[in-house]
């Protein structure tokens, strides 16, 4: 599959722009022959609807807003714009890239350097939980990227480990997160630190006032490529809930669940650490296979979770917010939100892992009766519809033995059907 068969492309009346230009090849973006190479070798053949649009005015030296979701290709959106920029002949970091989460930041940096491979650039993640001592001495080699927390590049500043003089582009992806995150200040003073002629590429699937804010103070009549909101709910991705009444009928029905389940890799979100680990350990006593992952644990166990979670050795995370946003984890395909979230901005970014890369994904919420307003909420503020699992359609292939079995046992032997024609499993 090509890369750019794994965005979920918009259609040309989703997105509105002040930017008419708008360039549907590589080829014709006028890249350097390097990177251009990069591009291909990477696997995409043509730029998504957000490139098209985007990568033209960040060249030209414009700051840019670009509102959309993931899965629309914005990360090489701003990968291929910065390393266009790049003076190769200057060792000193000249774009610095901010992101939310540790696993983002890293993320970003893989994509970077795989877009860059023939252009011999240096790229670094500047994230927490990692040798303060390390990160100083990478900076002081000289970097031209710098991939980070607001936190530890903050820090790094102040330590006059990463120079801010040689810097020429500042970009801050998934900005939403971030400013609800806390880190409004640092970014603010971040921005102070910076030369008063840096382009600013803001990136982020909401607009709340905090960062229309950051866009008024520090961006000069930028660029807006906006993706409607209503348009958000990535194609392909198929939503149910489960009306499991109680919250105590959310563990049966998840391990009665677990054999469709691991068939695929699945991504179980609870709203909080506890929770997670409260889940994780219920599961572990009653023998089910599941790693778990929040931001309490340590940098090192988490970059294992996550490598063993891509490699498919473990088939089923469960996990907090941290991992709702941006994560490219492509064997995904089942989503299951154990708790709806409490921000239903987040909803998107939890069901959208399981769409991404073309592939067709399903995600299913678990629904107590104190629910139903959150869920009709985030069905109104999308525009979308939350479909009851057809337990209906799938009373049919009830085996004979299911008869007499109490309300529980019949809901998930229902879901399980359900989940295989929904699979398309015999």
């Amino acid at each position: 599959m090509s890369a750019e068969e794994a965005l979920q492309d918009v259609a040309e009346n989703e997105i509105e722009s002040n930017w008419d230009q708008v360039v549907d090849n590589f080829d014709n973006m006028e890249l350097k022959a390097e990177l251009l190479r990069g591009v291909y070798a990477y696997g995409f053949e043509r730029p998504s609807a957000i490139q098209q649009r985007a990568i033209v005015p960040v060249v030209k030296g414009h700051d840019v807003i670009a509102q959309a979701q993931s899965g629309t290709g914005k990360t090489a959106t701003f990968s291929i714009s910065i390393l266009q920029q790049l003076d190769m002949s200057i060792k000193g970091c000249q774009a610095l890239i901010l992101a939310p989460t540790r696993e983002l930041a890293q993320q970003i940096q893989k994509v970077v350097i795989a877009l860059g491979d023939y252009m011999n650039i240096e790229c670094h993640a500047c994230v927490g939980g990692t040798n303060v001592r390390e990160d100083m001495a990478k900076l002081q080699e000289g970097v031209q990227v710098v991939v980070g927390t607001p936190g530890r590049v903050y820090d790094m500043i102040n330590r006059r480990a990463l120079r801010t003089d040689t810097i020429k582009i500042f970009c801050l992806d998934e900005a939403d997160e971030m400013l609800s995150r806390g880190f409004k200040d640092q970014i603010y003073e971040l921005f102070q630190l910076l030369p008063q002629e840096t382009q600013v590429v803001l990136l982020s699937a909401t607009m709340p006032s905090d960062v229309l804010e950051v866009t008024k103070k520090f961006m000069r009549e930028p660029v807006r490529i906006l993706v409607k909101r209503d348009e958000l709910t990535l194609e392909g991705i198929k939503q149910f809930y489960i009306a499991v009444e109680k919250e105590e009928w959310k563990l049966d029905t998840l391990c009665d669940l677990y054999e469709t389940v691991t068939i695929t890799q699945a991504v179980i979100f609870c709203n909080t650490r506890r929770k997670v680990d409260w889940l994780t350990e219920k599961m572990h006593s009653r023998e089910f296979t599941v790693s778990a992952m929040h931001g309490d644990m340590e940098q090192k166990q988490r970059e294992v979770l996550m490598k063993e979670f891509r490699s498919g050795s473990s088939r089923v995370l469960i996990t907090t917010d941290l991992l709702a946003r941006g994560i490219d984890v492509q064997q995904v395909s089942l989503v299951i939100n154990y708790d709806l979230p409490t921000n239903r901005e987040n909803y998107i970014h939890r069901i959208g892992r399981g769409g991404r890369f073309g592939r067709k994904g399903v995600a299913i919420n678990f629904v107590t009766t104190e629910d139903v307003r959150m869920l009709r909420d985030i069905e109104q503020f999308y525009n979308t519809q939350i479909d009851e699992m057809p337990l209906n359609v799938a009373c049919g292939f009830l085996r004979d033995d299911s008869r007499g079995q109490d309300p529980l046992v019949r809901t998930v032997t229902g879901v399980m059907h359900s989940l295989d024609r929904v699979f398309n499993r015999p």
